[in-house]
């Protein structure tokens, strides 16, 4: 079966409601391909390793949550931008990508996929954080120490957490948001979550934790955020009898 690529645009930004949520790039379509669909490759970020697999694999589309274009980037089509783009026009394949319409998806986002993984319960965006979903809350089925969420969490995302621990209660309450969502650590402690979980840290992470009373753990930027594109994937898969695979290009952050 083959979808056109029009029709396919037109139902993920439904589906994904992209018209209503402010990002920081361009989502849908963002390199024009061919115009009907039969194969699609779907990966985390659209870097050149993903596009070769593409290419290898002979895909008329590429879906991925990390495109092109972001805000405050270089303009110029040069380097490795050039290469990459290079590759997509002379190979008639089409990217498409969602960011944050991926990031807070009730069904197929990255964070419901997470607290898919992690068996978390009672699911809920934070208030007062927009967009809506961007950061979730919700509560483990039983306490559980800060040491064996750290191993729930390798287990399940193939990656050891950075971890900083300061209580020496079990963990029932926790926040999270994939990718770099570091920054909300503070909004959580102040609401008095006992953990939150999220990809990447900085440098005042961890005084924000300690001094916060806040356990913390960052889980990757990639590794929390592989669930969702590739769920939504399925998805197409299921709906536009496509034929559709994920390709994993490993990144360490």
């Amino acid at each position: 079966m083959s979808v056109e690529v029009n029709q396919l645009i037109s139902y993920l930004d439904e589906l994904l409601d992209s018209n209503n949520i402010k990002d920081f790039c361009p989502n849908g379509l963002q390199v024009e391909g061919c115009s009907k669909i039969k194969k699609i490759v779907i990966g985390v970020t659209a870097s050149e390793a993903l596009i070769d697999a593409a290419i290898e694999n002979k895909a008329d589309a590429i879906l991925v949550h990390h495109g092109y274009f972001w805000k405050g980037e270089s303009d110029p089509i040069t380097g490795m931008k050039k290469r990459r783009i290079a590759k997509l026009l002379k190979h008639d394949i089409n990217l498409v990508a969602y960011h944050l319409p991926i990031d807070v998806h009730f069904e197929f986002g990255n964070n419901i996929q997470l607290a898919k993984k992690l068996n978390i319960t009672n699911v809920k965006p934070f208030p007062g954080i927009k967009p809506k979903g961007i950061v979730m809350q919700g509560e483990l089925p039983t306490g559980t120490t800060a040491n064996k969420l750290a191993k729930l969490i390798k287990l399940n995302l193939l990656r050891e957490p950075l971890v900083n621990a300061v209580r020496d209660e079990d963990i029932r309450t926790v926040a999270w948001c994939t990718g770099g969502g570091q920054s909300y650590i503070d909004v959580v402690a102040h609401a008095g979550l006992d953990a939150f979980i999220t990809g990447e840290a900085s440098e005042q992470t961890i005084h924000s934790s300690r001094e916060q009373n806040i356990d913390f753990f960052a889980a990757g930027h990639h590794a929390t955020e592989r669930y969702g594109v590739q769920s939504l994937g399925e998805h197409l898969e299921e709906h536009f009898n496509l034929d559709v695979s994920f390709i994993d290009i490993h990144n360490p952050v």
